[in-house]
């Protein structure tokens, strides 16, 4: 059953990005302290991570392990970059890659550029039965960032960065610049793989799904952008497989597992993607 349009979402959504157009705007009649540009950079990053390093490649495509305490890490910050707890983005992330471009694909690309950037965010979150998800409804601590996941979007999202401006005296730009400035910035470089990353750019080891590796998303995503890449092999945890790819979520596991914080990583043998280069298909 597709999912019907929500007046609740797009109301969230329009107010979300008003509130940030104006915020940016005001800044330009009024500069706000460089503390508040700072203070949104850093939480850019910490939840980006969480979602790349996190939600995607730890918790939907199990390419590594890691310790309890960088889970944890991942979820609060997970949760800050609200597109939904780890679990449900987990079981659509999953159907995403299992019906590529076709029905049951939940951002399936050939429903347009912006159904896939965006159109589908607008939709009635229905529910969902997570017999793909089945080793993440065993972890406790998915299961309890899933049950307050909407407290922890608001805590972490947005409370915590206020609390922390207060410390220069400005609350409400720190909510505004780290909560909703960032949060906007956040979804449209997110939403950048599956519209623009399925639309734009190259596919060198794999023409059967609309997937591409676009450098630009790459750029704004921490990695993510090599998608042609990614969709052939979704098990690596490297989405930039070359040494000159820019995947600061690559190194960011690699570091992990170098302070023992991360292991048994998956990697594809250079054989394996040589064998995927040779066998491309005609033009998807």
């Amino acid at each position: 059953m597709r999912p019907t349009f929500s007046l609740l979402n797009l109301i969230v959504m329009a107010t979300l990005h008003v509130v940030a157009v104006v915020t940016v705007a005001m800044s330009v009649i009024d500069a706000p302290p460089w503390q508040d540009l700072a203070l949104g950079g850093t939480w850019y990053w910490l939840s980006g991570l969480s979602i790349t390093g996190g939600y995607h490649r730890l918790f939907a495509h199990r390419s590594y392990r890691c310790s309890r305490l960088v889970t944890a890490f991942y979820l609060l910050f997970g949760g800050a970059a609200a597109q939904n707890s780890a679990l449900n983005w987990t079981s659509d992330h999953r159907r995403h890659h299992a019906h590529s471009d076709a029905e049951g694909d939940p951002y399936d690309a050939r429903r347009g550029l912006w159904w896939s950037h965006m159109g589908w965010v607008l939709q009635e979150d229905l529910p969902r039965d997570f017999s793909n998800a089945r080793d993440l409804v065993a972890d406790p601590l998915v299961r309890w960032q899933h049950r307050h996941y909407w407290a922890i979007a608001i805590v972490v999202g947005g409370g915590i960065p206020a609390l922390i401006a207060i410390s220069w005296g400005d609350p409400v730009g720190g909510l505004l610049w780290a909560g909703c400035v960032r949060l906007v910035a956040q979804y449209h470089s997110t939403f950048a793989i599956n519209s623009i990353a399925h639309r734009f750019g190259d596919r060198p080891y794999c023409t059967s799904t609309s997937a591409r590796d676009n450098v630009l998303v790459a750029l704004l995503t921490m990695g993510e952008g090599y998608h042609n890449f990614h969709h052939r092999f979704p098990s690596d945890y490297r989405n930039g497989v070359r040494w000159r790819d820019y995947d600061p979520t690559k190194w960011l596991v690699s570091l992990l597992a170098a302070v023992g914080l991360a292991s048994h990583l998956k990697r594809t043998s250079p054989e394996s993607i040589a064998h995927a280069r040779a066998q491309l298909t005609e033009p998807f």
